[in-house]
């Protein structure tokens, strides 16, 4: 039987942890709080208008006028020949002659009729002219030649290399317009237009937006 002037007190054991929950209590409380203000703070600051995408595209298209998403070497191989002193005197001329060609997007023509929004997919489609060709760049400081006949006056020599120069800047222009470098040359661009205005989109709040590129048919 137990004395009822005996008063017991609890162990240290069984104190511990009604202590703890009573001192975490108040940092509970005071995390929760700290949550909801954060919260409704995002929900106050946080813009409900991000702002028109296509005019952030549009933008970032004004910065460039043309831009160059592809360039190919190419080696046009080319003769000619020169006969003089009523065919007496003949001359042949062979000539690699190494070429660049840009391939390049004329920014200045997308306006806001080739850009399309659909907000439900964050997408922006975006709708190229067609690709525009340069004039090739004959590099003949590395050009190589090769020569026939039994004399070649300077005079010559000297139309045969305008004769060469001319065909070969005729055969790389047929050979960029080759189907696997004008499909190289659009893949290329369709990488540089969508790389350009993702950035922008996703600065202007659209972090999930993506772009579509497409060409004139």
């Amino acid at each position: 039987m137990d004395d009822p002037g005996l008063t017991t007190h609890p162990s240290p054991q069984q104190s511990a942890p009604s202590l703890a929950r009573i001192s975490l209590l108040p940092w509970g409380l005071f995390l929760v709080a700290l949550a909801a203000a954060a919260f409704f703070a995002w929900r106050w600051w946080q813009p409900d208008d991000l702002g028109d995408p296509l005019a952030t595209s549009l933008v970032a298209f004004e910065k460039q006028d043309k831009l160059t998403v592809f360039s190919a070497e190419l080696a046009p191989v080319v003769s000619s020949n020169d006969s003089r002193l009523f065919g007496l005197v003949n001359s042949k001329q062979v000539a690699v002659i190494p070429a660049r060609i840009d391939y390049t997007i004329n920014l200045a023509q997308v306006g806001r009729d080739r850009l399309t929004w659909n907000a439900d997919a964050q997408t922006l489609s975006v709708r190229l002219p067609p690709l525009t060709v340069s004039r090739p760049n004959l590099d003949e400081a590395r050009a190589q030649y090769l020569r026939d006949g039994i004399w070649i006056s300077r005079d010559a020599q000297d139309k045969l290399t305008r004769d060469n120069t001319r065909l070969a800047e005729a055969q790389a222009v047929q050979q960029a317009a080759n189907p696997v470098l004008m499909n190289l040359a659009r893949q290329a661009a369709r990488e540089a237009i969508a790389q350009n205005l993702s950035i922008p989109l996703q600065v202007a709040g659209y972090g999930k937006a993506k772009v579509e590129v497409t060409f004139d048919k």
